[in-house]
């Protein structure tokens, strides 16, 4: 369901690198080595990471681990974006972690989330765009796609991660994630690289900044006048 229109954005904004704040761009050199990575569908098969963007815009969310509750919940919301909405603006909306391939499908049924996955699992995308490691200050950022409290939400992971087919953290627990608009070609719209694990860029930012339309992401029914 469309949501009501969102205020204009007048800047794109990432996370400075230097003084003053200014949009993240990364390097020509820098996108030329991702682009030539590899990444991993749900059946193992190996795709270029340029050919997700090459021909058209991509909205590109990378996540930290598929245990990490804040990254469920930020997928669960992706995965209300209707089709519809990006075929439109003809964007494609990818979702790219760094576990084993085999976590891709239980994780996309987990989420309910049927738009385009990929994994990472050496994590040289992040480490080539320069996504962060460890938590950084969580004082200022809340994602507002985030329900659970800390606590619920860990001890929701650890037992997903106990009950699950193999003990492991679907990917280092330690990795943040990020979300890059880029193509076609190698023209890079934003790029925001999440300090902590509430980092996340609101997802109607995204799909603004790219052109596609917003989503109403409450429960609450939307009145329209006739």
């Amino acid at each position: 369901m469309a949501g009501p229109p969102a205020p204009p954005v007048t800047q794109q904004v990432g996370r400075a690198r230097g003084c003053g704040r200014r949009p993240e761009r990364p390097e020509q050199e820098q996108l030329r080595e991702a682009a030539r990575c590899l990444v991993l569908d749900a059946d193992g098969s190996s795709v270029p990471f340029q050919a997700l963007y090459g021909e058209q815009k991509a909205i590109v969310v990378f996540v930290r681990n598929f245990l990490c509750y804040t990254c469920k919940e930020y997928v669960e919301d992706l995965a209300k974006v209707p089709k519809a909405f990006l075929q439109e603006s003809n964007v494609r909306l990818i979702v790219i972690g760094q576990s084993s391939y085999h976590h891709i499908k239980p994780f996309c049924s987990l989420t309910g989330y049927t738009h385009e996955m990929y994994v990472d699992p050496q994590r040289e995308i992040y480490k080539i765009l320069g996504m962060k490691r460890g938590e950084g200050n969580k004082a200022s950022v809340r994602s507002p796609h985030v329900k659970s409290n800390t606590l619920l939400g860990s001890v929701r992971s650890i037992w997903r991660a106990m009950t699950g087919p193999a003990f492991d953290f679907q990917g280092d627990p330690a990795q943040q994630g990020g979300a890059l608009i880029i193509g076609p070609g190698n023209e890079v719209h934003f790029l925001h690289l999440d300090k902590n694990r509430l980092d996340h860029v609101p997802i109607n930012t995204v799909l603004q900044l790219a052109g596609v339309k917003t989503v109403n992401f409450s429960n609450k029914p939307q009145v329209i006048d006739i």
